[in-house]
């Protein structure tokens, strides 16, 4: 597998008021995997995934509720998301499925976030805003909320050159395989017309000789 891979094959899990997990895994083909993550009553969710390669860059993706209810279902995606609240604390499963695949694997990545994140300012939770942010509290706001931006776009491009590199390494194997096929064709014939002008010029010897 390209270095590149082993780069997103990581997974990540921090806990501040906002618990987040972000995943990058293998998924052969044939198979499913499942994940599972405790959610309280209440708590809004996001779950994001982008198959990064593999076939068509597809894949089967399927999220069930505690109680079995199925609360988002989707087959042959390359990229979604999907947010909701959670109307029962329990254990949601969320699970990939290649089984309809046959020969190719994939790598599939994705970000689970669960709950929204605390503030940085106390006084910016809820009606506590009792007093107006100084001017620093409000740029250190700015310059978070900027951050959180940067880092999804990272892992937005990161994902999108991670592709788009295994990609131009397929494409760039298909051409080789097709231009050493194109030799060995191009070789077989050149050997032919040699075997076919030969043959003709032993049989016009071969008459010559008899008459």
């Amino acid at each position: 597998m390209d270095n590149s891979l082993h780069i997103f094959l990581f997974l990540t899990v921090y806990f501040l008021s906002i618990e987040a997990t972000e995943l990058t895994f293998e998924l052969p083909d044939n198979e499913k995997q499942c994940f599972f993550e405790k959610i309280d009553k209440g708590i809004k969710s996001t779950l994001e995934f982008q198959v990064i390669t593999g076939g068509q860059y597809d894949v089967d993706m399927e999220l069930v509720a505690p109680n079995g209810q199925i609360l988002y279902k989707d087959v042959k995606k390359q990229y979604d998301s999907f947010t909701w609240t959670a109307d029962q604390t329990g254990v949601y499963k969320f699970c990939f499925s290649n089984e309809f695949s046959t020969f190719s694997h994939k790598v599939v990545y994705f970000d689970l976030e669960v709950g929204d994140e605390k503030p940085i300012v106390d006084e910016m939770e809820g009606n506590a805003h009792a007093t107006a942010m100084t001017m620093m509290e409000t740029s250190a706001v700015n310059v978070h909320e900027g951050l959180n931006t940067v880092i999804d776009y990272q892992t937005h491009f990161r994902l999108r050159e991670t592709q788009g590199r295994a990609f131009a390494e397929d494409l760039n194997e298909r051409v080789l395989y097709w231009s050493i096929g194109q030799s060995v064709v191009i070789v077989a014939i050149g050997l032919g017309q040699i075997l076919v002008l030969r043959s003709l010029f032993t049989d016009k010897h071969k008459t010559s000789t008899l008459t």
